[in-house]
């Protein structure tokens, strides 16, 4: 699991069976790279998710849907730089 940030939709006019009933969007990771991810939650631009990916994700949203990344669940309250630690509260040996 990955928590990422939703950035937009992803708009296609035609899709393989598998895909054509299903909303997609375009997540970055902390290292800025940009992911696709089938999402049946509702995620809207700006929320932070958590996302499913390999063979999970296609378990969590249906065997019918072809994905391997899935957003799993939009996250209520996230602060990007608050989970990373303090350089300055580290002590050298």
């Amino acid at each position: 699991m990955e928590i990422m940030q939703v950035e937009r939709s992803l708009v296609c006019s035609r899709r393989i069976p598998g895909l054509e009933s299903v909303s997609l969007r375009v997540l970055r990771g902390a290292r800025g790279a940009r992911a696709v991810a089938v999402d049946t939650l509702g995620a809207r631009p700006g929320n932070w998710v958590f996302t499913i990916s390999g063979s999970a994700a296609r378990l969590a949203v249906g065997k019918s849907i072809l994905t391997d990344l899935s957003i799993g669940g939009i996250i209520d309250h996230w602060e990007r730089d608050a989970a990373r630690p303090d350089p300055r509260s580290q002590r050298s040996c």
